[in-house]
């Protein structure tokens, strides 16, 4: 093979990918192809990764071939290139909903498949990769796992749980980022600057994000900041009588029960 990875689609999340791939493959076994040409090449320029002059050339020369196309179109791509994959190719697909029972309707069975949803935050190294695979052995397995480690926390999943968890991991930044402005645009308000605000509100979910990662119990460290009688419990009180904690939980369910609405079109 040519390329160890090779990615076809270059947009926002394809292209994060192929940077945190990059980050422990070395970039001269990596291939990128768009049907935005520039965007692509733009891309190897700046990974010194290779060029696929077309899906099918890209598919034959790759050992693992990521999809980083929409999911509407997937089925249409990956017909195409049925019979351009080799019995060794392994295929990636990322597209949201897609199952890997419907991967295998155009494709067969014979490839190894895994699919991912991945978050926006792999483009920092400080993403989630959730996977499932079929047909793999330890070594691809673990092929899979060093390479996309680039992008941050790979974690296999039962395909049946992943559209939950996506609901959480690959929509929650948008939820996050919101409350990040709420933070910020409240600390304008109460004299800020606006880069400062901005600044300190990210380190704040930064910082609060990794007491977690690194003690657990979100509700046990809220209790630790919670003095009796003090500012942080006046401010907690505001956001539980604004419903907080209710609308966050509305905000993941209805993305999951917006993903099954989608799958169920397909």
């Amino acid at each position: 093979m040519k390329y160890e990875f090779g990615f076809i689609g270059c947009g926002n999340m394809g292209g994060a990918l192929a940077r945190a791939v990059a980050r422990r493959v070395a970039p001269k076994e990596i291939g990128l192809y768009d049907t935005d040409v520039q965007k692509a090449k733009q891309l190897c320029e700046e990974l010194g990764a290779g060029y696929g002059e077309s899906e099918k050339i890209l598919a034959r020369e790759s050992r693992f071939l990521v999809f980083g196309v929409k999911p509407q179109v997937l089925p249409c791509v990956l017909r195409e290139l049925r019979d351009s994959l080799t019995p060794e190719t392994v295929l990636i697909s990322m597209a949201a909903g897609v199952s890997c029972a419907a991967i295998r309707a155009e494709i067969g069975e014979e490839n190894a498949l895994i699919r991912i949803m991945p978050n926006l935050p792999v483009a920092l190294g400080e993403g989630i990769v959730l996977y499932t695979g079929q047909k793999l052995s330890s070594e691809t397995e673990e092929a899979f796992c060093r390479a996309f480690s680039g992008a941050g926390l790979v974690d296999a999943i039962e395909e049946s749980r992943m559209d939950a968890a996506s609901a959480l991991t690959g929509c929650g930044p948008a939820y996050v980022y919101i409350f990040a402005e709420a933070l910020a645009d409240a600390a304008v308000e109460c004299g800020l600057p606006r880069a400062a605000a901005t600044a300190y509100a990210a380190r704040t979910l930064c910082g609060a994000g990794r007491m977690i990662e690194a003690f657990g119990q979100p509700a046990t460290l809220k209790d630790a900041v919670c003095s009796a009688g003090g500012t942080t419990i006046a401010g907690v009180h505001a956001l539980e009588h604004g419903g907080f904690r209710a609308a966050a939980m509305d905000a993941v369910t209805a993305a999951y029960r917006r993903t099954l609405e989608l799958a169920a079109k397909k």
